[in-house]
């Protein structure tokens, strides 16, 4: 997270362009005839919005604004009235790792029906070269579709008879079409631990995988599927950074996961970002993979890396490494499968955690840690305390992620440490599961109207892309309603949150967890200009038309990185999908 100093400069460079200096700068873009929302407070908007150098140093009505900053090589967007917000910034997801696969995958997210995702299915396998893999790695469940239920495995070899076929579903199941499993040459000795791999009454795979204890027979097999080369991955990460940008996000903080190693699965984010090539805002984690090892990584990474070392040669903050996690050591891994009971943590938890907590402290890495259940929370929380009344958190940002079933009591313990808790909307796609495995809850969950309520910062997010989409919209949407994608009223009524508050989550709320909240989340003088003009107005529309927004122009540092429709000539493009079978190129990422 930003350091003191970095702060206090930028915070000089600010005051020069919005100070005494100011009268003599001409903007470089100029948004006018817009209904702004500033985010300073509810109902705040202004008409126009003048920005230099990538800061805004300007905000009023239009013809002052424009008559005061505009000159003959200022750049004028005329929004017609459109609604203009913040640039979104999902606090937790995993666009580095999807990047390096967003062109290789057939995404079901946002399809309506069933058998729709099943025409998808087969016409991309006829497009797919042979030994190229069709997969759908998540953002989908069977509430979404009218048909309220998933494929069978049965369909799926129907569907794809002769090229393998890869299907996630949450993070519990996965599906395998026969040519899949010979491929794989998966049989009865077949074993993944804390993971099964079905078998029929005659011993042989059915082509269905659970995740038990873990998702090692999901993840594993999906690493053993098709890979994109160098120049695909540079192509899909752009595509799929374009992507967020089709939705109005500008930000967002990747968590890290499994099977992202660094530094190699973050060398083409790098590369990119060291061309100026990233139009998405990006701080990074980092995530021990090798159980037993966790300890001697982060102790390797604390001498070679360096936190908020800006490697983007041309936007403040364009691409740096934040600290440690998700997962901290493999022992504390407090993995949610709804469809299985809660799954205790070994007892071994805390003597491997301790050590890891006291060297990040120590060296003011900051930190992240998954933890979906208050149980789970509850021996985390004592691991913090311990270390702190010898080695002082002091100040240091670090904060849970997900945090389902966090407790009042809890929630004010990581206050007192002065942690933040990092929400996303996963039982928008798992609330069924919940309710069917623990009962219809009976208050908010996660519980954050408490933790704001507390005081404890919170940032707002999609953990996509192995079980949620992206699209922000959908989880504003969850926001404002309690309700699951299928429909089902989740929260209490009571429960849900005001369109401003939502909106606040997922801006200056997200900028908190990399230290940026007086840096970004809001549209006033000072800050980033990160922006988006939006297709619907959000604070008229009802609740289910939200989920239909879009960005129509989205903008970054002062620079426009995405438009269409009336907007269209102010894009700045980009290159074509590759290689030629994507289904990007065919179907794009989210559907509408």
């Amino acid at each position: 997270m930003k350091n003191l100093n970095y702060g206090i400069t930028l915070l000089s460079v600010v005051l020069l362009l919005t100070g005494c200096h100011k009268r003599e700068e001409k903007a470089d873009l100029i948004v006018f005839n817009a209904k702004i929302a500033t985010m300073v407070q509810a109902g705040q908007f202004e008409e126009a919005v003048a920005i230099k150098d990538g800061i805004i140093v300007g905000l009023g009505n239009s013809k002052n604004i424009l008559e005061k900053y505009a000159s003959g090589q200022t750049q004028k967007i005329d929004a017609a009235g459109r609604t203009v917000i913040p640039g979104l910034n999902d606090s937790h997801i995993h666009l580095i790792r999807e990047g390096l696969n967003y062109n290789a995958e057939l995404r079901w997210d946002g399809v309506k029906t069933l058998k729709r995702a099943m025409e998808l299915l087969k016409e991309q396998a006829k497009r797919s070269p042979d030994g190229v893999w069709i997969k759908v790695v998540g953002g989908w469940n069977e509430f979404q579709f009218e048909e309220k239920r998933q494929p069978t495995i049965a369909e799926i070899n129907q569907a794809v008879p002769d090229k393998p076929v890869f299907i996630s579903y949450l993070y519990g199941k996965a599906f395998v079409n026969k040519k899949g499993l010979e491929v794989l040459k998966y049989d009865k000795n077949t074993r993944y631990e804390g993971s099964l791999v079905e078998l029929d009454k005659n011993g042989i795979p059915t082509g269905l995988l659970f995740a038990k204890e873990t998702p090692k027979a999901i993840y594993t097999t999906l690493s053993l599927t098709t890979k994109l080369n160098h120049a695909e991955r540079l192509n899909s990460t752009l595509q799929f950074y374009r992507e967020l940008n089709r939705f109005g996000i500008t930000s967002a903080i990747d968590a890290a996961g499994g099977g992202q190693n660094y530094d190699q699965d973050y060398a083409v984010a790098l590369e990119l970002a060291k061309n100026g090539k990233l139009n998405v805002r990006t701080s990074y984690y980092l995530f021990a993979q090798q159980r037993g090892k966790e300890f001697l990584d982060y102790e390797k990474w604390i001498k070679a890396a360096k936190p908020n070392k800006n490697d983007h040669m041309l936007v403040p903050n364009g691409y740096s490494l934040e600290g440690a996690g998700e997962n901290l050591v493999a022992s504390a891994a407090d993995f949610e499968n709804f469809l299985e009971p809660r799954t205790i943590l070994s007892d071994d938890m805390e003597k491997d955690l301790e050590p890891v907590i006291r060297l990040l402290v120590k060296n003011k890495w900051t930190f992240r840690l998954h933890a979906t259940y208050g149980e789970s929370i509850e021996r985390m929380l004592a691991v913090f305390e311990k270390v702190n009344k010898d080695t002082p958190f002091a100040g240091l940002r670090w904060c849970f992620d997900h945090a389902e079933t966090i407790t009042p009591a809890q929630i004010a313990r990581v206050k007192k440490l002065g942690g933040g808790i990092a929400v996303q909307f996963r039982m928008y796609f798992q609330g069924e599961l919940y309710k069917k495995m623990y009962g219809e809850p009976q208050k908010q969950l996660p519980p954050i109207k408490e933790m704001l309520r507390q005081g404890v910062p919170v940032g707002m997010g999609t953990d996509a892309t192995r079980i949620s989409t992206y699209n922000p919209w959908m989880a504003i949407h969850w926001l404002i309603t309690g309700k699951t994608i299928g429909g089902m009223q989740f929260w209490p009524q009571d429960q849900v949150l005001d369109k401003f508050t939502a909106l606040q989550l997922y801006t200056k709320g997200s900028a908190w967890f990399s230290g940026e909240e007086h840096l970004k989340g809001l549209i006033k003088e000072g800050q980033y200009a990160d922006m988006a003009i939006l297709s619907q107005d959000y604070f008229k529309e009802s609740p289910e038309n939200i989920r239909k927004i879009e960005s129509l122009v989205t903008i970054v540092n002062g620079k426009v990185v995405y438009a269409k429709d009336k907007f269209k000539a102010n894009d700045p493009g980009i290159a074509a999908v590759i290689p030629a079978w994507s289904p990007v190129k065919f179907y794009g990422g989210y559907q509408n």
